[in-house]
């Protein structure tokens, strides 16, 4: 079954496309979402299956609960919850297929470089996301080692791509769990946070670091992919507003793989990456769909005693959101996945009827400043275990950033929704 986990992947993704149409059929993606985290189970690493196995074992007993209590939510909403984001995160792996893999003979150095390689990986990584710091961390590494500029460079220019980015699952997470929510909306303050948490890496590596700087060789060949890819995703959300950009990304990201591969022959190449590379999604199925069993048990426990389980006579008021947000924050840095903060904090402000895009915001907030700060996030994990990074060293070098960006996303996300 271990050589066929990657077609089964392929079909979550292609069922829940048809799925869409044609809702009758959500159980066929559903089983082979669930089957994906069964097969590959002795596989997993600790963590994720220690992380998963009490998200699910709480959850199921949360269920369980409410079910007794006369509270149940369907199957549909307590197993199939997370689908999309899975079948979005499926779609973005493909872009790994466009990678060029240009190298120079030697790295450039000084401040230009800094912000060069940070709005290289910003951009290119907002569009082939976690796949772009392999790319940019193998040619900067020395001796199999990330010097500490280069990190945070590195994990804070990609993270801060989640304030923006329609390719992240970051966005997929937000328009799920904070319905009404408005991509669009959150653009422009998304944007401005990027900007600004760059600016403040590149200030601060540039001028407070003693430390040269070697960045990436960097061509404008790269921006290609990433660009035309917006663009169509762009043009579409605008000519088709009533279609998600969740399915929208679903259905390019794959056709943009196939049009920029890099790899000849192509049908070898694609053959080849469902059979190995996609294989890596299988801890985000496992994670997301534990998430969202028990994001289901939460809920289905607020409705058995929401007098507990409340916010109701308290108003989002600037300083709440901020407090929230802070929170979230922390618990992130302490290893919980955003989309497990995310799927507890919104059906508690939910009932409190908030600004669906300020909601958005506030999750996009976390998601971009935790995964950055954290070295138990993706990112960390991935600069801890590949380039001999130590986790203490992120803590120490991000927790001031951490501050200052919970500080400027509570101000932006209080003046961009005044209304």
């Amino acid at each position: 079954m271990q050589m066929y986990i990657g077609w089964i992947i392929v079909g979550t993704l292609v069922l829940y496309l048809i799925s869409i149409p044609v809702p009758s059929i959500l159980a066929l993606p559903t089983l082979l979402g669930w089957l994906v985290p069964i097969v590959m189970w002795p596989t997993l690493g600790k963590g994720p299956r220690n992380q998963a196995l009490l998200l699910l074992v709480t959850g199921c007993i949360l269920v369980a609960f409410a079910a007794f209590r006369g509270v149940f939510l369907g199957w549909q909403k307590i197993l199939a919850t997370n689908l999309p984001l899975l079948a979005m995160f499926v779609s973005v792996s493909f872009l790994a297929l466009t990678n060029t893999g240009i190298e120079g003979q030697t790295l450039p150095q000084g401040k230009r470089s800094v912000a060069v390689t940070a709005f290289g990986t910003h951009l290119l990584g907002s569009i082939i996301n976690l796949s772009v710091l392999f790319v940019f961390g193998d040619r900067l590494r020395k001796n199999g080692i990330l010097t500490k500029t280069q990190t945070i460079v590195l994990a804070r220019s990609f993270c801060s791509a989640a304030w923006w980015s329609p390719f992240f699952v970051a966005t997929g997470v937000a328009l799920t769990y904070a319905p009404g929510m408005s991509w669009r909306q959150t653009l422009i303050p998304g944007a401005m946070m990027s900007l600004l948490a760059i600016g403040y890496s590149i200030v601060e590596v540039c001028f407070f670091r003693k430390e040269l700087f070697s960045g990436y060789p960097f061509k404008t060949a790269t921006m290609i992919v990433p660009t035309f890819l917006a663009a169509v995703v762009l043009s579409v959300h605008y000519i088709q507003p009533d279609i998600s950009i969740l399915t929208i990304i679903c259905l390019i990201s794959p056709f943009g793989a196939l049009i920029f591969m890099k790899f000849r022959p192509r049908i070898t190449a694609l053959h080849d990456f469902i059979k190995t590379s996609l294989l890596s999604v299988g801890s985000q199925f496992t994670l997301f769909l534990a998430a969202g069993v028990f994001s289901a048990g939460i809920k289905s426990t607020t409705l058995v005693y929401p007098e507990f389980f409340s916010l109701q006579g308290s108003t989002l008021t600037p300083g709440l959101l901020s407090m929230i947000l802070a929170v979230m924050i922390i618990i992130g840095i302490a290893g919980v996945h955003p989309v497990v903060s995310i799927s507890i904090a919104s059906p508690l402000l939910l009932p409190l009827n908030p600004n669906p895009s300020q909601l958005g915001f506030l999750f996009l907030s976390c998601w971009a400043i935790a995964t950055a700060s954290s070295p138990l996030s993706g990112v960390g994990l991935a600069l801890v275990s590949r380039y001999q990074v130590s986790p203490k060293l992120i803590i120490q070098s991000n927790w001031l950033y951490a501050v200052v960006m919970w500080a400027t996303a509570s101000t932006v996300c209080h003046l961009f929704f005044l209304h």
